[in-house]
């Protein structure tokens, strides 16, 4: 397997072969610890993307009469391979997008539950088989593969959101082209050396690099029958938008502005525990990452003054050091833009508890003085009004909004915008349920912070945090990846004489 870390320049990935592509655009890759350029990424072009399109085509057809067994074994191998080279697929991570490196490990394993899930594919395309529906007449069900499928995936999981899309798509009998984001686009070429090594044909799995000209690319070639894409929700409405004036079937998951209600009968502790984990892990840039602390009646005065502490000792390092528990930012550019919205904090009222922009990033390791740091950012009496309160900043900034009671945290969630994920810390099964059953939010827990479904569940929010019908992976991923084809069967010896002018009816 060809070492991708080696070279100055990581391009794409066409028919079993690395390419530099057609284009001259070059953006730089950091490592955000460091703040230096550890090397180029080649963005592609339209033709780049005709050309991994036209492989992809090209090798559908075999693909999708290979018995879905056939396909499976091709998964269970490349699950393999995922297993013996995870720590290097996490060092990749670390690299480019600068979280630890335990978080990193996590990522990959939540990839791989989603080939574990796809590895079954042969009982997930099984139809439905009615005999006699009619006299002399039977009737089944199908799934077929849609064709080309393309996925556009972001910066913060560049593992584990394509492994939310390609392992059920190709086992499904697709093709795939991926798009991963070009800050941190290495471990897209890693994967597909692991699945050419696990005896996927050539063709089947495809990677461009680049930036709005491939995505509008795969947006607008006819030959790609649907689009899946993880990102802002402004990006994933035109994504919905466009791909469906295309004619193609589109998954496009948004933003988030996740809440956690924390009710005064909460263990204090724990609340704390899950607000620097989910608030501060990964520097705040996941979806399902707790943005906003919902705090109940009387619980702020008990919780603050630990949460307070807690996050001014939060561990901000290098993602290789093992004591690390955030890393940097991922670029200089959100850097800019997570310190822009916490001084926006300040005009807007809210009050600064602590302020992460004071971070000295000389303590974070070796080297790492031009890094990309930020600390933890606490802030108190944020209200729904404010910017800080609505739109998502996806860094590391939590919010506190006080409340009187359950309703009134109910429905301040029910009123965002968005609902991806939320969370409620009670100690009372009444509460529990009826905050379960009342929040119009697509993923929630309780006593739980980050309630990410497993793999044979499906990922996804509500309101505008997902344009589409289907959620992610799961049993949604495998509906989105087919089409269901019914048939309808009877032979000469059943068929009465004369024609029918009239509705067929169960005889």
């Amino acid at each position: 397997m060809t070492d991708i870390r080696i070279g100055a320049e990581v391009a794409h990935y066409i028919c079993g072969t690395h390419q530099a592509g057609n284009g001259t655009r070059t953006q730089p890759i950091y490592n955000p610890a460091t703040g230096t350029v550890s090397r180029q990424v080649r963005l592609g072009t339209a033709q780049d993307v005709g050309a991994a399109v036209a492989a992809a085509q090209a090798a559908f057809p075999k693909w999708a009469d290979t018995p879905p067994i056939r396909r499976a074994r091709v998964m269970f191998k490349f699950l393999q391979l995922l297993n013996e080279h995870r720590d290097e697929l996490a060092h990749l991570i670390t690299a480019e997008h600068g979280k630890v490196f335990t978080d990193a490990q996590g990522e990959v394993s939540r990839g791989i539950d989603i080939v574990e899930f796809a590895c079954g594919i042969p009982q997930l395309l099984k139809g439905d088989f009615t005999e006699q529906v009619s006299t002399g007449m039977d009737n089944w069900t199908l799934r077929q593969p849609l064709g080309v499928v393309a996925g556009i995936t972001p910066f913060n999981f560049p593992v584990m959101v394509p492994m939310w899309m390609f392992p059920v798509a190709i086992a499904a009998g697709n093709t795939f082209v991926l798009k991963p984001s070009p800050t941190d686009p290495s471990a897209s070429l890693f994967m597909a050396e692991l699945l050419m090594e696990a005896g996927l044909p050539d063709g089947v799995f495809n990677v461009v690099q680049g930036d709005k000209v491939t995505v509008d690319a795969l947006l607008e070639h006819p030959d790609v029958k649907a689009i899946s894409f993880v990102g802002s929700t402004p990006i994933a409405n035109y994504i919905y938008e466009t791909g469906a004036r295309h004619g193609k079937r589109v998954q496009a998951l948004g933003g988030a502005k996740n809440h956690m209600v924390v009710m005064p009968d909460a263990d204090i502790d724990q609340a704390v525990d899950a607000l620097i984990g989910a608030g501060y892990g990964s520097a705040g840039e996941r979806c399902m990452a707790i943005s906003v602390a919902v705090l109940v009646g009387d619980v702020a005065d008990k919780l603050l003054p630990k949460l307070i502490e807690r996050t001014k000792a939060l561990k901000v390092l290098d993602g290789e050091n093992p004591a690390a528990e955030m890393g940097p930012i991922v670029t200089r550019v959100a850097h800019e833009r997570i310190s822009g919205y916490i001084a926006l904090g300040e005009q807007e009222g809210a009050k600064l508890l602590v302020d992460g922009r004071g971070f000295d990033g000389m303590t974070a390791g070796e080297g790492c003085g031009d890094g990309f740091w930020l600390g933890g950012t606490l802030f108190d009496h944020v209200r729904p009004e404010m910017r800080i309160y609505k739109e998502e900043i996806f860094g590391p900034v939590l919010g506190c909004v006080r409340v009187k009671d359950l309703a009134e945290a109910v429905d301040l969630i029910n009123a965002h915008e968005f609902g991806n994920g939320v969370a409620c810390f009670t100690r009372d099964g009444n509460v529990a349920r009826e905050f379960s059953r009342r929040i119009q939010v697509g993923m929630v827990g309780i006593n739980v912070p980050i309630p990410v479904p497993m793999a044979w569940h499906g990922f996804g929010g509500w309101k505008r945090s997902l344009f589409g019908d289907m959620h992610a992976y799961g049993e949604e991923g495998v509906r989105f990846y087919t089409k269901q084809k019914s048939i309808m069967q009877r032979w000469p010896e059943s068929i009465g004489k004369g024609a029918e002018f009239v509705m067929p009816t169960a005889k």
